[in-house]
Parts: C-alpha cells; sequence; structure tokens
C-alpha cells in the first residue's frame, strides 16, 4: 500500500538570519503561530507577496510542514520556497516552461500506462490536470526560484505537485488526497529529475524557438520591403569606414535581410541538437526503475505531442551529463543576438547627425533624446538591441561555464542555463519586433545627401583601374584629395576620357552591379 499523508504543502518565506536580514527582499517575512493555536503559513515565493491563512500539513524525509490550505503546490516546494528565495524571478516567469513541464510529465504518464504500469484512471486525472495548465490555468502555483541547487529538483517536485493536486481535484478529490494521484509515485513514475528537467527545458527551447524564428522572419521581410523600396537609390560603399564603391540603398538593406535568413537556419540547425532525449534514464542513465519499453513511448509520446522529431538519446549515460544541446542552441542564439547587433550599430551610423554625421537614412523619431539639448532625437531602438545583444552574450558565456562545471554523471547546474537560454529567447523575440516596427518599417533616405556624397566621393576612381591603371588611378585620386575636386572634374581638366567614356564606364548606378532578379520573392 502506498505510503503517503493526505496532508498538503506549506511554501515558507525564507527568514534568514539576522545578520544578513537587511539583506532580505521586502515581501520574506516570517509568521509566528498564531496565538488561538491555529496553523498559518508565510508563504514566501519567487516575487511574489507573503500571504497568511488557514494550511494543511504535508510530511516528507524531513519531518511535516504547514503549506496554505488552498496551495497546489505541496511538501517539497514549500521547502525550496524557504531554501531558495534568492532571484525573485519564478519558474513561471516564462510560461512555455511550464507548458513544457506539463507536455513531459503528459508524454510519461501515456507511456507508463502503454507499457501497463500506470492505470488508466490515473491517466485520465492527470490528462484533466495537464489540459488546465496547457491552456494557461495554475501558472501562479508554480513558484519555486530559477536560482536552486539540486539540479532542478525543485522543479520537478514542483511540477509533479500541483500536477497531483489539480487532478485529484479535477476528479472530485482533495488536496493532498494522494492515496489517489501521488506526486512521486504517479507524477514521477519511470522518472528522476535528472530526466524530467533537461527533457522539459528542451521542449521549452524547441517551441519557443518556432515563435523567435517566426518573429525574425517578420524583421527579413521588412528589411525585404525596404530593399526594394530603395533598389534604386545609389550610394557609396563603405569598408573600414572609408568610400569604397558604390552600391545601392536597396542591395544594403536585402543584405541585412540575408544575413539574417542564415541566423534563421541555424537557430534551425541547432533546434535539431535538442531532439535526443533521456527520458528513461532515471538517476544516472541506467533507467533503474523503469518498465521495459518505457523509453521508446516516451520519446514517441513527446514527438507526437511537440510535433517535433524528438527521440530517444543512443546513450542514455552520456545524455543524462552531456549539454552539448544547450550549448550549440545558446551559440546559436548568441549569433543571432550579433547579428542584430552589427546591423543595428550600422543603422545607427547612417542615421547619424543629422546635420554632422552620414545622414543617409532617417530612422523613425521614437521619443525627445535629451534633458538640455533641444531638439536632439536619439537612435534608442537601434541602442535597444544593442543593450539585448550584450545580455544574450553574456547568458551564452553562463552557458558555457555552467555547461563545463558539471561533474561525473549529471550536470547540477542546467537550472542557469535553462534561465539563461529562455531570456535569451525572450529579449531577442520582443528586441526584434520592436526593430521592425519602431524602427526598420519607418526609415526613409535623405536622397539630397547620397546625390552629394556620389558627386564628391573619390571612391569610384576604382572604375578607372582597367582603363587607365592602377597607378594612374592612384595619382587621380591623390590629386582629388590634395585639391578637393572631384574626380570627374580632374578627369575632363585632363581630358582623360570622352564624356561618352564617363556616362559608361563611371555611371554610379552601372558601377553597383544591381541584379534586380536577386530579389524577385520566389513563391
Amino acid at each position: 500500500m502506498r505510503m503517503t499523508t493526505p496532508l498538503a504543502v506549506l511554501a515558507v518565506a525564507v527568514a534568514f538570519s539576522a545578520a544578513c536580514s537587511r539583506e532580505q527582499p521586502p515581501s520574506a517575512e516570517t509568521t509566528a503561530p498564531s496565538p488561538a493555536g491555529e496553523r498559518q503559513a508565510t508563504v514566501g515565493t519567487a516575487g511574489s507577496t507573503v500571504t497568511t491563512g488557514p494550511t494543511r500539513m504535508e510530511r516528507d524525509l524531513l519531518g511535516e510542514k504547514a503549506v496554505p490550505a488552498d496551495a497546489y503546490y505541496g511538501v517539497q516546494t514549500a521547502r525550496a520556497l524557504e531554501n531558495f528565495n534568492i532571484s525573485g524571478i519564478p519558474i513561471n516567469h516564462y510560461p512555455g516552461f511550464i507548458e513544457a513541464w506539463a507536455i513531459v510529465k503528459l508524454a510519461a504518464a501515456r507511456a507508463n500506462t502503454d507499457v501497463g504500469a500506470m492505470k488508466p484512471e490515473v491517466l485520465a486525472a492527470i490528462e484533466k490536470a495537464v489540459d488546465a495548465v496547457r491552456q494557461g490555468k495554475y501558472h501562479d502555483q508554480f513558484r519555486v526560484d530559477w536560482y536552486q541547487g539540486g539540479a532542478g529538483t525543485s522543479t520537478n517536485m514542483n511540477a509533479n505537485e500541483v500536477l497531483a493536486n489539480v487532478a485529484l481535484e479535477l476528479t472530485g478529490h482533495k488536496k493532498g488526497d494522494y492515496e489517489v494521484v501521488e506526486p512521486h509515485d504517479d507524477l514521477n513514475m519511470s522518472q528522476s529529475t535528472n530526466d524530467s528537467y533537461p527533457t522539459a527545458i528542451k521542449v521549452a527551447f524547441i517551441l519557443r524557438n518556432d515563435k523567435l524564428t517566426a518573429e525574425l522572419e517578420q524583421l527579413v521581410a521588412s528589411f525585404r520591403a525596404k530593399g526594394q523600396e530603395f533598389i534604386d537609390v545609389v550610394k557609396m560603399g563603405r569598408t573600414e569606414l572609408q568610400d569604397a564603391v558604390p552600391m545601392t540603398v536597396g542591395q544594403e538593406f536585402h543584405a541585412f535581410a540575408s544575413s539574417l535568413e542564415s541566423e534563421i537556419a541555424l537557430l534551425r540547425e541547432a533546434e535539431r541538437h535538442l531532439y535526443a532525449v533521456n527520458m528513461g534514464a532515471t538517476a544516472i542513465g541506467s533507467g533503474i526503475n523503469v518498465p521495459k519499453g518505457y523509453q521508446a513511448k516516451v520519446a514517441a509520446h513527446l514527438a507526437t505531442i511537440t510535433g517535433k522529431p524528438i527521440v530517444e538519446a543512443k546513450d542514455m549515460f552520456a545524455a543524462t551529463w552531456d549539454q552539448q544541446g544547450f550549448v550549440a542552441y545558446s551559440s546559436a542564439l548568441k549569433s543571432v543576438a550579433i547579428k542584430l547587433s552589427k546591423i543595428a550599430n550600422d543603422l545607427i551610423l547612417l542615421g547619424s547627425g543629422p546635420r554632422a554625421g552620414l545622414a543617409e537614412i532617417n530612422l523613425p523619431a521614437r521619443q525627445p533624446g535629451s534633458s538640455i539639448m533641444p531638439g536632439k532625437v536619439n537612435p534608442v531602438i537601434p541602442e535597444l538591441v544593442n543593450l539585448v545583444a550584450f545580455r544574450v552574450m553574456g547568458n551564452d558565456y553562463t552557458v558555457t561555464l555552467a555547461a563545463h562545471s558539471g561533474q561525473l554523471q549529471l550536470n547540477a547546474y542546467e537550472p542557469i542555463e535553462g534561465l539563461a537560454v529562455m531570456e535569451s529567447q525572450h529579449l531577442l523575440f520582443n528586441t526584434s519586433k520592436a526593430l521592425r516596427l519602431q524602427c526598420v518599417d519607418g526609415i526613409t533616405v535623405n536622397q539630397r545627401v547620397l546625390t552629394n556624397y556620389m558627386n564628391t566621393t573619390v571612391g569610384i576612381v576604382t572604375a578607372l583601374n582597367p582603363v587607365l591603371g592602377y597607378d594612374k588611378a592612384t595619382e587621380l585620386a591623390n590629386e582629388a584629395y590634395k585639391s578637393n575636386k572631384g574626380v570627374l572634374e580632374i578627369i575632363r581638366e585632363r581630358k582623360l576620357l570622352t564624356e561618352a567614356q564617363i556616362a559608361d564606364i563611371l555611371n554610379p548606378a552601372k558601377l553597383t552591379n544591381l541584379d534586380k532578379s536577386l530579389y524577385v520573392e520566389k513563391k
């Protein structure tokens, strides 16, 4: 017979020692027992307000603990709330992570039922709970802090306890009636934190990757639209911030788009490294307590639920400690950040001025730019892109450190990898959208400025190499710089070329080698 208690859990706010109480968040308090003898609970959660009220009791290895009577989490979540009131960032900060846990627990329950380990009525109860959570209900009960010791055990138990109690309530039972549905024996059946936690992180990454790439595709479309709008607008290209040779503004913006398309492809490629999961590895990879056939079944259910080609890892021992998928995907996010930052810096340069800079394009004015300088407008959206890019790059380094710091058969630092990558996904998604809607879509060009640059640049002298030779072309360039004359003016003075030759050889539009067929949308 199952050894459980019908009592339930407390979420107690961490009571720091007097020596460090000054650093305790204002919301973290402790409450003395009620004079009347009624048990009260003080709930300290990551980023939530402390509350008190009626409680129920639950028991675990360490003994009894009171939890709020209306809480869906249990005793182990309560201890985690007490131990890890650290960052103010609960796991429900990213709803996609909670959805991923629901998916993993559903796949496990179905696989256990397939192999005869779980009763169909228990599966039915769990399915009801999972469906509710996937609809966005009960997310407030997933409260443990992202920063936690124990390789994610607190998060796993938070998910187990909440889903068990939701399942109980939705099937007409009381919270804590674990004789019917139990957090360990049912929600954690054939599992360990060491396989369910990394799998939940992978599922969250995979599902959120679709959303990120879809938004990046919209940003690409915006750059493509501007590329078409400016396709015939001639300008000077630059290398090392020096005049180079002519191009069109359209070519420049289409290049932005093409470059981002390669980042989207990289994200999709990196996602492939997340498909192999170690569900069924349990503690270290040996699959202890796992019924025959479970590993293949649970991977198949994950694939069906997510619509992604999730498979069981070939070597469960390696998969339980190996962090390659997290490292590869985080690196791809870093690459996106680097690319967006480069483009943002180009936009800042191209829009600099407006009277004493390049001023080739106009960025949409989003807000006054100075508390002291009237009329100043700053490139705040591209600057925002840089801020986010710096954070994502830092997050990738965090993943690097965490991934290489695991010991032997497990990496205990996966929680920070999960948080770092999900923050990066979140930031890149929102920033890509902001860049598109608040910047790129509203960019215009300064035709007068571009024309003046073309008329005065020395860069077109490069086109004379095949006609006059490199040395002669260099002589012309030097004279132009010293005399402050234009190259065309000197050519005409020296009668080096006829007007027909000038029109043919030094036609800026021709020098761009523009091929509009390259930018025709392929259907």
